[in-house]
């Protein structure tokens, strides 16, 4: 099945879903019309819905068709099953970002860090600390670590614009996926002074940690993303498998 038309297809039909071609609850056009619209075969069209319906755009509904039943994410959301970045889901939602870059230098990962982050012990890594920022308002405190030998050339003013466009355009490297965990951990004076919190209010933030991997099996990058609980939420579309 080609890729790269079921691809043109699912982003096709996603923009239009979220530019309201097609109203929230309305039918999408019958699989027959989309066909002769696409030039495609009935297969590759019903991949690109089937994406669009693990997704969360539509309904796939038994001898009625395929409903529209997406609806706008919230600003400060980001996406569970996918590999967003804080400037795609900015954009998504038609909101400024800037991130400044606090720290950036590079060393050796020791035993402790091995543990934790999942590097080989010895391994030279880039250590990059970044804010984020959503419309002025300071929302993550990041803690990059990134695989020098995966990674090469990176410097800080990349990390102020889009690593992952770097790493994409640039090096060409293809991200697959991500395993992440999410806690509650104690609020650190770090993160009480970058994001602007008051200790006498929160006491606690709520952390994502990621281990991300290229198409080589390379896990390249460990990420301690620590957000303000007050702005913090994760979006996710969960489907139930058939028993």
């Amino acid at each position: 099945m080609p890729k790269a038309i079921y691809e043109t297809i699912y982003k096709d039909l996603k923009e239009k879903i979220e530019a309201n071609v097609f109203a929230y609850q309305e039918l999408l056009p019958s699989e027959n019309t989309l066909i002769q619209t696409y030039n495609c075969s009935r297969n590759t069209l019903r991949r690109a819905v089937g994406r669009l319906v693990t997704d969360g755009y539509v309904q796939t509904m038994q001898g009625k068709g395929v409903r529209n039943i997406y609806q706008p994410i919230s600003q400060t959301a980001f996406t569970i099953g996918e590999i967003e970045t804080f400037r795609e889901s900015a954009l998504r939602s038609g909101h400024h970002a800037l991130t400044k870059v606090l720290l950036f230098t590079e060393f050796a990962i020791s035993e402790k860090q091995a543990l934790s982050t999942g590097f080989p012990a010895g391994a030279d890594i880039y250590y990059i600390q970044r804010l984020h920022y959503l419309d002025d308002v300071p929302l993550i405190l990041n803690h990059n670590y990134f695989l020098k030998e995966a990674v090469p050339g990176l410097t800080r003013e990349i990390a102020e614009k889009s690593i992952y466009q770097y790493l994409e355009e640039t090096l060409h490297m293809t991200i697959v996926n991500s395993k992440r965990v999410m806690t509650v951990e104690k609020m650190t004076q770090i993160d009480e002074t970058y994001l602007k919190m008051n200790a006498q209010d929160y006491n606690c933030m709520a952390v994502v940690s990621s281990q991300t991997y290229n198409s080589h099996g390379v896990m390249f990058e460990y990420t301690q993303s620590r957000h303000r609980p007050d702005y913090f939420r994760f979006y996710d579309n969960a489907v139930r498998k058939s028993m």
